[in-house]
């Protein structure tokens, strides 16, 4: 009998070993919040070692794609960034990305994260179109989730600030950013924000092609549709007034 009880024992401690060893779900979180606060001073060793360790023992206890793993892996990518050119490390956010989208969907946070950081890697390395986009579609998300008030959704309408810059207020590009911006505060019913970036593109279209150009009119009639929703009446006359031909029916 005593082989036996001590079998069992010996059970026991290793079960008891494995508890509390260093895959414990407790102490990798702990390491994930200490990797991201190491990174977030300056600490890049440590941040890379807890990160790392993070990212190997969730993808052990949970799986590849679970949201914790995928979160880490995110997180350990950004703080490796310096180990890859802007093409390794655009390509390796956009497999994560794709990951992500689905195993996690397109409108859940870390998925998100993972956009947001895909764009700033496209504008760092000057590919402003796809940036564009990207930014574009990582704000109607945390619109829709966060809200936007958020600080995510602020950061990502920050972003894209900048991107415009880059590019020039009256750039093709940066009037159709505007345009997709107000098109999400309108659906939103955030009227009065979307006015302001339909008056802003409207300006610019007008700068850049003149009145009568049908990028123009598809901007003046977009804008005419959100004052008539909001039913600002002193706002959509001075419209009209100023393009005569929304009055028409077939403007």
């Amino acid at each position: 009998m005593q082989p036996v009880v001590e079998k069992k024992v010996r059970g026991k401690k290793n079960q008891k070993k494995k508890k509390n060893g260093p895959r414990n779900m407790e102490i990798l979180d702990a390491g994930a919040v200490l990797g991201l606060a190491c990174n977030n001073v300056g600490d890049f060793d440590d941040a890379i070692r807890y990160l790392k360790r993070a990212k190997e023992g969730y993808e052990e206890q949970l799986g590849r794609d679970n949201e914790k793993t995928l979160q880490a892996t995110r997180c350990f990518i950004m703080s490796t960034a310096g180990d890859y050119s802007h093409e390794e490390l655009i390509e390796k956010l956009r497999d994560l990305f794709k990951r992500c989208e689905r195993a996690l969907g397109e409108e859940n946070v870390v998925t998100l994260h993972t956009l947001s950081s895909l764009g700033c890697e496209l504008d760092d390395n000057e590919e402003y179109e796809e940036a564009r986009e990207v930014h574009e579609r990582c704000l109607a998300g945390r619109v829709k989730v966060l809200g936007e008030d958020h600080k995510d959704t602020l950061m990502v309408v920050h972003n894209l600030g900048l991107l415009n810059q880059m590019l020039g207020n009256t750039h093709p590009d940066t009037l159709m950013t505007v345009v997709n911006i107000a098109v999400i505060y309108k659906v939103t019913w955030d009227y009065e924000k979307a006015e302001e970036l339909y008056e802003r593109a409207l300006e610019g279209y007008e700068a850049q092609h003149g009145k009568d150009h049908e990028d123009t009119k598809r901007c003046a009639r977009n804008f005419m549709t959100c004052l008539a929703r909001s039913g600002n009446i002193e706002s959509r006359a001075q419209l009209i007034c100023h393009h005569p031909w929304l009055n028409k029916k077939n403007g």
